[in-house]
C-alpha cells in the first residue's frame, strides 16, 4: 500500500471514530458520569439528613435529662422550704421518726430512691430508708455546695460501698451482670456493682443553727421508666420509616445500664458494652459521636454524647439511634432502578445515533482527505463537488475557496518573509550595538555621579573634622608646655590622647581615599587583603551599630595582592551593606580571606562576605549582577552589584555569588596574587 493510501485510510478511520465518539459520548459517557455524580451527591445528602436527625434526637434526649436534673433540684429545694419539713425537723427531738417518715413519703412522691439529711460532719440526721452506716460522705461536690448554702444537682457514680452506706437494698439493685458481645472481650460472669445516680442536694439550716444538706438520688441502673420516656419522646409513631427501630440507652462508662435495645428475643441488652471505636471517641476524647455504629447485633445511625459527673469526669454516655438497614435498602433500590432505566435508554437510542452518524461519515471523510493532502504540502488539493446539499456541502465549497486563497496568500507571504528576515537581521545588529554602547555609558555615568557626590560630601565632612582635630592637637601641646615637668605624671593619658587623635586622622584619610577613587585610579599598591577588609569595617561601623549582627573574622590569606585599595574597599562596602540589609532581625556576618585559585588555575586570594539572611531565589540569583536588578524591592537602584563587578574586573579579579532560600548568601571577590 502506498503512503498516500495509508494516510487516507488513517484519516478515514479517524473521522469515523470521532463521529462515533461524538454520537455516543452523551449517552455512554456523559450521562453515566452525570448519574454517578448525582447519585453520589444524593447519597451524601441522605447521609447528612440522617446525621442531622440523629443529632436532633440526641438533643431532645439531652434536654430531657437536663430537665430531669433541674426538676429534681427544684423539688428538693421546694421540700426544704416547705412548712411540713420545717415542722418535722423541729419535732425530731421530741418525736423521733417524724422526719424519717416525711422523707420516706417525699422520696416516693418525687420518684427518688433515697433521701436523707446530713450535717457538715457527715452525721445522718434523718433518712427515707434504713442505712448500714450513720456517717455519710460529704466530699461530693453536690453535697459540699449544699453545705455552703447552694442547691446543686449532677450525675455521679456511686460505688457499691457508697450505696450500701445509704441503703443496702440500693447496692443489690445496682448489681448488673456484664455480657460479652461482638465488639468487646468481656468475661462471662463478671458483674458491675457501681451505679449511675441522679445526685441532688439542697441546703438546710438545723434548729441549732448549724448547716446541713438534704441529699436525694435516683438510681439509673435498670431504670426502664427513664429510658422508655426518652424513647417515647424522641421516636413517636411514624417518626421512622417501616422497618427502622428507634432506640435509646444510658451507659456507665461503656456499659449499658438502661436500654430499650433488645437482644435475641425480647430480652433487653443491659450489661452489653458499646463498640471500642465509640468508647474511644466519646469517653476518651470527649467528642459527640454522630455516625453509624454497631449496636449489640445490628448497625444503627447513632448519636452518643458523654455524661460528666460532679467532678467533671466523663463517666458515661447517653445514646439514641435508629436502624440504618431500611435506609441502606432504599438507597440500593433507587440505585438499581436508575441503572436499569439508563441501560434501557442507552439500548433504544444508541442505534438511532449510529444511523445519523453514518450520513455524515462520507462527506467528512472526503474533506478530511483533502485537508491531509494540504497538510502534506499539496496546496492545490481540492474536495470538489459532493452529494450533500446541507451544511456539509456548503463546508466543502467554502473549504475549496479558502484553499485557493490560501495558496495565493502563501506565495505572497513567502516573498514578504524573505524581505522581512533581511530587515530584521539588520535592525537587530544595530539595536545590539546601540544597547551595548548605552549600557557602558550608563554604568560610567552612574558611577561617576555617585563617586563625585560622595567625594564632595566626604571632603566637606573631613574638612570639618580636621579643623577641630588640629585645634585639639595644638591645645594638647600647649597643655604639655604649661604643665612642664608635671606633665610626666599624666604621660600615659597624653599618649592615649595622641593615639586617638591620630586614629581619627587615619580614619578620615581612608574615608577620603574611598570617596575619591578617581584621584587614585590606576594607582596600584601591594596590599594585604586582610588589612583591606579590616580598614573597610570603620566605613560601615555606623550602620552596624544599629543592628544586632555579630561580625566573625576568618583571615587566613597569606598572599598579597596588587590593587587599587579604594576601589576594592568600594566593592566590599557595597557587599557588607547588602548583607546587613539581608538580616534586618540580626544574624551572623562572616568576613573571610583565603588563598585560592581562579577557575583557570591562577593563584590569588578570595575575599568572602557571607550572611545568614533569607537568601536569594534561583531565578533572581542568575541575574543578580545585571544593571537595575535588585533584591530590595523599591529601596535599591539595582546598580550596586553591577558596578562592584565592573570594579572587580578592573582589578583583574572576579565577583561571584552563591545563595539558597533560607540559607543566606555568600559573595566571593577573587583577586590575583601580586607578581
Amino acid at each position: 500500500m502506498s503512503k498516500a493510501s495509508s494516510t487516507v485510510g488513517r484519516g478515514k478511520r479517524s473521522v469515523r471514530y470521532r463521529l462515533l465518539t461524538i454520537a455516543l459520548l452523551p449517552t455512554l459517557v456523559i450521562l453515566p458520569l452525570f448519574l454517578a455524580a448525582t447519585g453520589l451527591q444524593w447519597n451524601t445528602k441522605i447521609d447528612d439528613m440522617l446525621t442531622t436527625k440523629v443529632s436532633s434526637d440526641l438533643k431532645i434526649a439531652d434536654q430531657y435529662m437536663a430537665q430531669l436534673l433541674l426538676r429534681s433540684q427544684r423539688a428538693l429545694v421546694a421540700l426544704t422550704e416547705s412548712v411540713r419539713f420545717d415542722q418535722a425537723l423541729k419535732q425530731e427531738t421530741t418525736s423521733p421518726g417524724a422526719l424519717d417518715a416525711l422523707l420516706a413519703t417525699q422520696a416516693q412522691q418525687r420518684e427518688l430512691d433515697f433521701l436523707y439529711l446530713v450535717d457538715a460532719q457527715g452525721g445522718r440526721v434523718g433518712s427515707s430508708s434504713p442505712a448500714s452506716s450513720a456517717i455519710q460522705r460529704v466530699d461530693w461536690p453536690v453535697v459540699a455546695s449544699a453545705l455552703k448554702g447552694g442547691a446543686s444537682v449532677a450525675t455521679d457514680v456511686f460505688s457499691a460501698r457508697d450505696l450500701d452506706a445509704i441503703d443496702p437494698a440500693l447496692a443489690r439493685r445496682a448489681q448488673l451482670p456484664i455480657l460479652g458481645n461482638r465488639s468487646a472481650d468481656t468475661l462471662e460472669g463478671a458483674e458491675e456493682t457501681r451505679a449511675l445516680v441522679v445526685h441532688v442536694a439542697a441546703p438546710v439550716r438545723l434548729p441549732d443553727g448549724k448547716a446541713a444538706a438534704l441529699v436525694g438520688g435516683m438510681l439509673l441502673n435498670g431504670n426502664l421508666r427513664f429510658i422508655d420516656t426518652i424513647h417515647d419522646m424522641v421516636y413517636r409513631r411514624e417518626a421512622l420509616p417501616e422497618g427502622s427501630i428507634g432506640t435509646a440507652s444510658l451507659f456507665l462508662d461503656d456499659l449499658r445500664i438502661s436500654t430499650n435495645v433488645h437482644m435475641t428475643g425480647r430480652k433487653r441488652a443491659m450489661g452489653t458494652r458499646a463498640s471500642e471505636v465509640v468508647r474511644q471517641a466519646v469517653l476518651v476524647e470527649g467528642k459527640t459521636w454522630l455516625n453509624d455504629a454497631y449496636v449489640v447485633n445490628d448497625w444503627y445511625v447513632s448519636g452518643y454524647e458523654p455524661i460528666r459527673d460532679s467532678f467533671g469526669k466523663r463517666v458515661g454516655m447517653l445514646y439514641v439511634g435508629f436502624k440504618s438497614q431500611p435506609f441502606v435498602h432504599a438507597k440500593k433500590s433507587t440505585l438499581i432502578a436508575t441503572v436499569l432505566v439508563f441501560l434501557l435508554v442507552a439500548t433504544l437510542t444508541t442505534p438511532l445515533f449510529l444511523h445519523w452518524a453514518r450520513n455524515i461519515f462520507k462527506p467528512l471523510e472526503r474533506i478530511a482527505r483533502t485537508i491531509e493532502r494540504v497538510e502534506s504540502g499539496n496546496l492545490g488539493a481540492r474536495t470538489g463537488q459532493i452529494d450533500a446539499t446541507d451544511e456539509l456541502g456548503q463546508l466543502a465549497a467554502h473549504l475549496d475557496k479558502l484553499l485557493g486563497q490560501l495558496e495565493e496568500s502563501d506565495k505572497r507571504l513567502r516573498g514578504w518573509n524573505e524581505e522581512l528576515n533581511e530587515r530584521v537581521e539588520e535592525r537587530t545588529r544595530n539595536l545590539l550595538l546601540a544597547n551595548q554602547q548605552l549600557e557602558a555609558t550608563t554604568k560610567q555615568l552612574i558611577m561617576s555621579e555617585k563617586l563625585a557626590t560622595i567625594g564632595e560630601i566626604t571632603a566637606g565632612v573631613a574638612h570639618e573634622i580636621n579643623n577641630p582635630l588640629a585645634v585639639m592637637q595644638g591645645n594638647l601641646e600647649v597643655v604639655r608646655d604649661l604643665l612642664g615637668s608635671q606633665a610626666d605624671t599624666a604621660d600615659v593619658e597624653f599618649k592615649l590622647l595622641d593615639e586617638q587623635i591620630h586614629r581619627i586622622s587615619s580614619i578620615v584619610t581612608k574615608l577620603l581615599q574611598f570617596s575619591k577613587p578617581a584621584e587614585y585610579a590606576g594607582h596600584l599598591d601591594e596590599q594585604d587583603p586582610s588589612e583591606i577588609v579590616s580598614d573597610t569595617l570603620p566605613l560601615v561601623q555606623h550602620i552596624l551599630r544599629k543592628t544586632s549582627i555579630v561580625i566573625e573574622k576568618q583571615f587566613s590569606a597569606t598572599r598579597l595582592v596588587s590593587v587599587n585599595k579604594s576601589e576594592v574597599q568600594q566593592v566590599l562596602v557595597n557587599l557588607i551593606v547588602n548583607a546587613i540589609h539581608a538580616m534586618p532581625d540580626g544574624g551572623r556576618l562572616v568576613l573571610r580571606t583565603t588563598d585560592a585559585e581562579s577557575m583557570t588555575g591562577d593563584a590569588g586570594v578570595a575575599i568572602q562576605v557571607a550572611d545568614t539572611g533569607a537568601g536569594i531565589a534561583p531565578d533572581l540569583l542568575a541575574r543578580i549582577f545585571d544593571p537595575f536588578v535588585s533584591t530590595k524591592q523599591q529601596e535599591g537602584t539595582g546598580l550596586g552589584l553591577s558596578i562592584s563587578q565592573m570594579l572587580a574586573s578592573r582589578q583583574g579579579g572576579t565577583l561571584t555569588a552563591t545563595s539558597g532560600l533560607g540559607k543566606g548568601s555568600t559573595f566571593t571577590l577573587w583577586l590575583p596574587e601580586s607578581a
